[in-house]
């Protein structure tokens, strides 16, 4: 089945199964690696994208709702890496593993486009559900907070930092 979209910026048309999950066709077909393979049923946002700009588990939507719709990709948030977010994320040696950050970054930059300067309560509901195998949650909201040109100190942050 033919579908055209729009892929960071590109207009893109694939011949894929209409049940063939973005995912795979991000990976497999348009040579897209930036998005990770985590759960495969839309719990650890791994592989999470924006959609029309609202972020969405790439793993669980399917081909046939891809016509004419929006998609951007972490290589698509800044190709030379400089968004702020990706440069509070390097500052503050927010990764580990990285397994899940390309997902991380991609519901981070929704959140801020939609809430430039987000509270720690609007953080942690908009990274809800972005599983850290690492468990650095702490470092991501002030990555989050920096970005947003709202860092605090360590008092303001409750200790946290």
């Amino acid at each position: 089945m033919p579908v055209t979209f729009t892929v960071n910026g590109s207009a893109r048309t694939v011949d894929v199964p209409a049940d063939m999950p973005l995912f795979w066709v991000l990976r497999d077909v348009l040579d897209l690696k930036g998005s990770k393979f985590g759960c495969g049923i839309g719990q650890c946002g791994a592989c999470t994208v924006h959609l029309n700009g609202a972020p969405v588990r790439s793993c669980q939507l399917p081909a046939a709702a891809l016509q004419g719709q929006k998609v951007t990709t972490i290589e698509g948030l800044s190709p030379d890496g400089t968004h702020a977010l990706q440069k509070a994320w390097e500052e503050l040696d927010v990764p580990q593993c990285g397994y899940c950050q390309a997902g991380q970054l991609m519901s981070a930059a929704a959140l801020l486009a939609k809430t430039p300067r987000p509270t720690d309560a609007q953080i942690d509901a908009a990274m809800n559900g972005n599983l850290c195998r690492c468990a650095t949650y702490t470092r991501i909201r002030e990555g989050i907070h920096r970005a947003a040109g709202t860092a605090r100190t360590t008092t303001e942050a409750g200790g946290t930092r």
